[in-house]
């Protein structure tokens, strides 16, 4: 019997092994070794058609040194991605956190209006960005001629310095749907006990909200604020398909330059060194909310 255990044991953890290798060899192979090779890349000249040599801080300096090439472009990257992610977490968290509590009230048509918000999630990238250059085409577009009918001034959206941030940034609002679902499951996870024993203390409407809702989504507004911040410093796919870093570097986003310094000037060195900064940024930027998300995250337990 004895016998018989060990070896169902060993069955049972070479079974659970063979279950797991694909992920745990597409994650060596694809995440960590990549990173591994960035990390020692980003201290080499490395032209992508030579071999790369050792070169020390080189990169890092020519990067973080005020001057010009590649310097001038990362700040301006650097820039152009801080003023976009100021902008796009809160729009993005703010709208996302709206539809997610109407889509929570009951309506008629509900399941329909989940499935319709969600949507842009699903639609390919370059698709819907062809949609929104249409949208905001600044000659014969649908946004201009609405401001037209309005008589308010027209705008150049994508194609105007100042403005191609924020075009951006509406652009991104759209597709909050997966940021909306993430809501919406952490107010359904609200226990109605709360909302009632508050009526039975006569409150209202905005009682329930800012007492009740809003401290017990805190938990899902952190993940949610966490992920967005994330997101916000890796866009690339606007900048790229649309806006090509213009005009005039507005929109030259971080991600897009690294891209370019790799793809388009072939300094892999450059490229991976931009990398690992940025992933310095995200890692002190996710330590910060962490540390500081005991202030205003509600946990049910009772821990704030």
């Amino acid at each position: 019997m004895k016998r018989f255990t060990l070896k169902s044991k060993t069955v049972s953890n070479i079974t659970g092994w063979a279950f797991a290798l694909p992920a745990i060899l597409g994650f060596l192979i694809f995440n960590l070794v990549p990173m591994l090779l960035s990390g020692y890349y980003s201290f080499c000249d490395y032209p992508i058609l030579s071999s790369p040599k050792w070169a020390g801080l080189k990169n890092y300096i020519l990067l973080l040194a005020e001057g010009g090439g590649s310097s001038q472009t990362f700040w301006l990257s650097a820039k152009a991605t801080a003023l976009y992610a100021i902008m796009a977490v809160p729009a993005n968290l703010v709208f996302a956190f709206m539809i997610a509590v109407l889509l929570n009230r009951k309506m008629a048509g509900r399941a329909f209006f989940r499935s319709l918000f969600y949507l842009p999630c699903i639609l390919p990238s370059v698709a819907s960005s062809f949609v929104w250059i249409l949208l905001m085409n600044p000659d014969f577009g649908l946004f201009n001629t609405i401001l037209s009918w309005l008589h308010l001034p027209k705008s150049m959206f994508f194609w105007g310095k100042e403005s191609v941030l924020p075009s951006i940034v509406f652009m991104g609002i759209w597709s909050t749907g997966s940021t909306q679902v993430i809501f919406l499951a952490g107010l359904q996870d609200i226990p109605r006990v709360y909302y009632e024993a508050l009526e039975v203390d006569g409150g209202n409407a905005w009682h329930k909200f800012w007492n009740i809702t809003i401290p017990m989504v805190t938990p899902t507004l952190f993940f949610n604020l966490v992920m967005g911040i994330i997101g916000a410093l890796q866009v690339f796919g606007q900048a790229y398909i649309i806006t090509e870093g213009g005009p005039n570097n507005a929109s030259l986003f971080y991600v897009y330059e690294l891209w370019r310094q790799a793809f388009r000037y072939m300094d892999m060195g450059v490229a991976s060194a931009m990398a690992w900064l940025l992933f310095m940024v995200v890692l002190v930027l996710t330590l910060i909310v962490f540390k500081t998300s005991d202030k205003w995250v509600y946990y049910g337990g009772g821990d704030e």
